[in-house]
C-alpha cells in the first residue's frame, strides 16, 4: 500500500467525531473545546508487552488502544472528544490487519462519543501504538487522583480482575470463558460513569489500568489518606472463581477463605491487583445516593496507604513497567 496509500486507508476508515472542526488531511487538526479547556492523556502499546499478535486480532488491540486513552479522560470526568493514533509496524505488515485496526480504533471512539481527527506512521520492527485522547470538561473542574477525604465511600463503577483471568486463561490455553477473554483483549470502560461521578460530587477518581490496590495507592498518596478496601463488597463472583480453578487445575472452587493458592484466593487477588479493567474507582461524600452501576468497596479513613480487610496488602499492588 505504500505510506500514503495506509495514511488514505485508515483515515477512510475513522470518523472525526462530533467535536471535529477539521480532521485527518492537514498538518494539524481543530477540536472545539466547549468548556474553554482540554483534558488531554497519552498511552502506548507494544506488540510483545501489552499484546501478542498470537492472541489479539487487529481489531482487538486497536479496541484497547483506544480504551486506555478514553478511559484517562473519562477518569477526570471529561467527556471524550477526539483521539490523536500513531503507528510503527514493519512494511510486511498485512494492509487488511492495519485496516482492520482503523476498525477497532473507530468503534471504540465512537462509542466512548469521540472521533479520530490525525495521527502519524512510521516503519518499525515491532508494531507500536501511541494514543492520545482529548476531553472536555463541561465547565466543571477536574477530577483529580487528590481530593479524598476521611469519612468519604470508595466506590467502582465496572468489572474487577476480569482482564487479569483472561490473560491467566490464555496463557493457560483454556477457550471456555469467552467473556472473561474478551475483557482481556476488548476492555469496555464505562465512560459515562467519569462525568457522571463528578455531577454526583465524587472528590476524587481514577481508573483501573495497573491494579486496584495500586491505583487506590496513588489516591491515598495525593489524598493524604488511608483507603480501607473490603474484599467480600468485590464480589468476584462464581465466573471468576469458575475460571480461577481452571487455570489453577483445581476440580472445585473454594471458598474466599481458603488457603493461599486456592481458586478463591487466585480470583481475589484478580480482582485486587490484576489492573486493565480500566474500570473507574471514585471517592464520594458518604451522602451521596450512588446510582446501580456503583458498588461501594470501602472507605477513606485518616492516616496513609491501602489496606485490605484491615491489614496492609501484601506483596506488588499492580503493574510495574520497571520492577
Amino acid at each position: 500500500m505504500g505510506e500514503w496509500g495506509l495514511i488514505a486507508a485508515l483515515a477512510a476508515r475513522m470518523p472525526p467525531g462530533p467535536y471535529a472542526r477539521l480532521g485527518i488531511g492537514d498538518d494539524s487538526a481543530v477540536v472545539s473545546a466547549p468548556s474553554g479547556s482540554v483534558v488531554a492523556a497519552v498511552d502506548m502499546l507494544l506488540e510483545g508487552r501489552h499484546f501478542t499478535l498470537d492472541w489479539s486480532s487487529a481489531y482487538d488491540i486497536g479496541v484497547k488502544a483506544a480504551a486506555r486513552s478514553l478511559a484517562d479522560i473519562a477518569a477526570m470526568g471529561a467527556v471524550p472528544t477526539a483521539l490523536l493514533v500513531a503507528l510503527a509496524a514493519p512494511g510486511t505488515l498485512p494492509g487488511r490487519w492495519a485496516l482492520d485496526l482503523a476498525d477497532g480504533l473507530a468503534a471504540e471512539a465512537t462509542r466512548a462519543g469521540a472521533g479520530i481527527v490525525g495521527g502519524d506512521t512510521a516503519r518499525a520492527d515491532s508494531v507500536l501504538l501511541s494514543v492520545t485522547a482529548l476531553g472536555d470538561l463541561a465547565g466543571r473542574p477536574p477530577l483529580r487522583r487528590a481530593g479524598a477525604r476521611p469519612g468519604d465511600v470508595v466506590a467502582v463503577a465496572g468489572p474487577l480482575g476480569h482482564s487479569a483471568a483472561g490473560h491467566a486463561l490464555l496463557s493457560a490455553g483454556v477457550t471456555s470463558f469467552p467473556s472473561l477473554v474478551a475483557a482481556h483483549l476488548r476492555p469496555a470502560p464505562p465512560y459515562e460513569a467519569g462525568p457522571e461521578a463528578a455531577l454526583l460530587g465524587a472528590t476524587a477518581m481514577i481508573d483501573v489500568s495497573d491494579g486496584l490496590v495500586a491505583d487506590l495507592g496513588h489516591v491515598a498518596a495525593a489524598s493524604g489518606v488511608r483507603i480501607d478496601i473490603g474484599s467480600p463488597p468485590l464480589a468476584t463472583g462464581d465466573e471468576l472463581a469458575r475460571a480461577a480453578a481452571a487455570v489453577s487445575g483445581s476440580a472445585s472452587p473454594s471458598s474466599r477463605t481458603s488457603p493461599p493458592g486456592s481458586p478463591a484466593s487466585l480470583a481475589l487477588r484478580w480482582a485486587l491487583t490484576g489492573g486493565e479493567d480500566h474500570c473507574l474507582v471514585a471517592t464520594f461524600p458518604p451522602a451521596v445516593v450512588l446510582p446501580a452501576r456503583w458498588r461501594v468497596i470501602g472507605a477513606v479513613t485518616a492516616g496513609e496507604g491501602v489496606t485490605v480487610d484491615g491489614a496492609p496488602y501484601t506483596g506488588p499492588g499492580g503493574w510495574d513497567h520497571f520492577r
